[in-house]
């Protein structure tokens, strides 16, 4: 039975959408394309109606989970009242964050992986850094651009590594360690 486009698209959204929790929760070699496609609803016989490869589907996953991880960030820094920069800071270093891998930061769970994949899915996350970047460049503390771009490459490296880091460790407290130390030096508080 054919399927409208309507469907079609709705699949292939829903598809990428699966995707992009899954990859950011297994890896991109954790995770088949028939339990992919499984975990979506759909046969993998229609996986190559929507995609050229999975790094074909992974280059869309991640363009869509990073520019979703962009969005929450900027609806974060939007709410009411207090400083944005500690708003987002303490939003992104949180348990909470640290344990949701798959509705997490796409940075934190597939930037190691995506390093050893092709040019397109590199591409992908050089526009998402960038995204990430411009947002906290509005953001950080400075005088001048130059000063808010290095405290945004500084701040995004810190708050990407202590998540990798967070979530590698067995410890509960060393990863609440983690966490905080990179709150605290970020945000230049006392520990």
């Amino acid at each position: 039975m054919k399927v409208s486009r309507a469907q079609a698209e709705a699949n292939r959204r829903r598809i990428v959408d699966v995707a992009g929790q899954l990859f950011r929760e297994r890896g991109f070699d954790g995770i088949g394309l028939a339990d992919l496609m499984k975990a979506a609803g759909l046969t993998h016989g229609g996986f190559y109606g929507h995609f050229r490869s999975k790094e074909d589907l992974a280059v869309q996953a991640c363009n869509n989970s990073l520019n979703e991880n962009a969005t929450t960030w900027s609806d974060v820094i939007e709410g009411t009242g207090g400083d944005h920069f500690a708003r987002l800071i303490s939003f992104y270093l949180s348990d909470l964050h640290k344990d949701e891998m798959a509705r997490g930061c796409t940075l934190a769970a597939l930037a190691p992986d995506a390093a050893r994949h092709g040019e397109a899915l590199r591409s992908t996350f050089t526009e998402g850094v960038e995204a990430h970047l411009g947002i906290l460049g509005r953001i950080v503390p400075g005088t001048t651009e130059t000063e808010r771009r290095h405290k945004a490459l500084a701040t995004l490296c810190s708050m990407v590594g202590a998540v990798v880091l967070s979530r590698a460790v067995n410890d509960p407290g060393l990863a609440e360690n983690l966490l905080q130390a990179a709150a605290a030096d970020i945000t230049d508080a006392p520990t």
